[in-house]
């Protein structure tokens, strides 16, 4: 059965984004050899969203897209900025949770949130 997910990110400056994942979001690693650093993620959830009309941002069918989320936007913001993590706006409320996105090596752009549902198995 499944054990888990691989998430990828495909950056033109991989070892620039594999140096910002392990050192400004410090995510434990493990080197599988010549500088492929596989990082050990925390805990995952997985949602499907609509497309079409129905959809809020309008991303086609076959879109796939990761976000990170944490407990406290403002601690983990200011936490991330101190370590030079360049974040795009400010915090915004979403409805589903409070929003922000931060850049990547490569042109990657990333959303990290704050959620404001409660999964079921955390009740």
């Amino acid at each position: 059965m499944i054990k888990g997910l691989h998430a990828m990110f495909y950056s033109s400056e991989p070892e620039a984004f594999r140096a910002f994942v392990r050192d400004k979001l410090r995510f434990s690693h493990a080197d599988v050899g010549v500088g492929w650093l596989l990082f050990k993620m925390p805990e995952a959830d997985l949602g499907c969203h609509p497309t079409g009309e129905e959809a809020e941002d309008g991303k086609p069918s076959g879109t796939a897209d990761i976000s990170f989320y944490c407990e406290d936007i403002a601690a983990t913001t200011k936490e991330l900025r101190s370590r030079g993590v360049e974040f795009i706006g400010e915090v915004e409320d979403h409805g589903y949770g409070l929003v922000i996105f931060f850049k990547m090596p490569g042109d990657v752009t990333v959303q990290l949130y704050q959620p404001r549902y409660t999964r079921s198995w955390e009740q």
